[in-house]
């Protein structure tokens, strides 16, 4: 016995790791079906050893299934999900459209799971950005040892998260670079992205922040504590899969950094990688394909009394998206539907 599950936006790189996922954590699937835009109605793709081929988001009956995976971004969701949540689908969604509101838990998984019993005020639950859920699976276990007071991030991203054509950018400029007079303009990012990094993700808010500064900000107040201070700087850099972030902590307690290291040696989610060595830490190149956040470098901050620093890496398309995704798909299934 299982669930009735639909990937919505199954063609792009998120909904295709979601497929990807589903299949390998074995998650109790009776029927699953694969949506996406009438322009890539009847796309063949992969289900474990099953073949998929996608059906129409537009005119789909959402009435019967249980969990709906959204990754079709912000303007189908608006449309889309509260038809999937009045048919009785409960739709975990990928978009930034319902994570601050405050009928919608945003949830990690390893972070906040008892907040997945919110999901019934409006049959949806929202998925967090992908530098937040790294950063907030990583400090979780050292906020309920020492309660951190403030979070400084910086954050090193790769072009995947800009989808398909941030991907296809970095490919041709780099390729571009080699062979003269085929150089490629920058049309996705606002400057070259190949050998350079860009501090610009998403647009300028008034306050000077960019909006993917201030979505960390906003997603770990609600997800990690509303008392922590958080400022962020995020870049994107030339790298085409898994996120970086510099990151430092000032607790209420002192925490030695030994002592960290115990703890996020045993944290849920967190694979410590921290040998004072050349080499003795994560790249994000080392992260693609994996399911954990990792964390190296982790150091005592000597410039204030309770300060640590420490490096984290993940791969965004999995922790960052899909698999914190299916997590809650899980997550929903063991504390709250009921199988078939």
């Amino acid at each position: 016995m299982g669930y009735r599950v639909v990937v919505a936006g199954a063609t792009g790189n998120v909904g295709r790791e979601m497929l990807n996922i589903l299949d390998e954590r074995e998650f109790p699937v009776d029927e699953i079906v694969a949506l996406a835009s009438r322009k890539s109605l009847g796309t063949e793709i992969s289900f474990g050893d099953k073949t998929l081929k996608t059906k129409d988001l537009d005119t789909f009956d959402f009435t019967g299934w249980d969990i709906a995976l959204f990754a079709v971004g912000s303007d189908a969701t608006k449309i889309y999900a509260p038809k999937a949540a009045a048919a009785g689908c409960v739709v975990i969604d990928n978009s930034s459209l319902y994570r601050y509101d405050p009928d919608v838990p945003l949830i990690v998984p390893e972070v906040n799971p008892d907040a997945i019993t919110g999901y019934s005020k409006r049959n949806i639950i929202a998925n967090p950005n992908c530098s937040t859920a790294q950063m907030v699976v990583a400090l979780k276990p050292i906020h309920d040892r020492a309660r951190i007071k403030r979070i400084v991030v910086a954050t090193y991203q790769s072009v995947s998260g800009a989808g398909k054509e941030g991907i296809d950018e970095l490919w041709d400029q780099t390729k571009g670079l080699y062979v003269p007079g085929q150089e490629v303009a920058a049309k996705k990012f606002t400057k070259q992205i190949a050998f350079n990094v860009i501090p610009h993700i998403d647009v300028f808010l008034d306050s000077g922040e960019t909006k993917e500064e201030w979505k960390m900000v906003a997603e770990t107040k609600k997800i990690l504590d509303p008392k922590v201070k958080v400022t962020a700087t995020c870049v994107r850099v030339p790298v085409f899969v898994g996120h970086s972030e510099a990151i430092n902590i000032e607790t209420e307690e002192f925490l030695d950094w030994q002592e960290a290291q115990d703890i996020l040696r045993e944290a849920p989610g967190v694979m410590l990688i921290d040998k004072r060595e050349p080499g003795g830490y994560i790249t994000p190149i080392e992260s693609v394909g994996e399911y954990a956040t990792f964390v190296s470098r982790v150091r005592q901050d000597s410039t204030i009394d309770n300060g640590l620093s420490l490096w984290c890496v993940s791969d965004n398309l999995r922790k960052g998206a899909a698999l914190n995704a299916v997590q809650i798909a899980e997550l929903l299934g063991s504390r709250c539907l009921k199988k078939g």
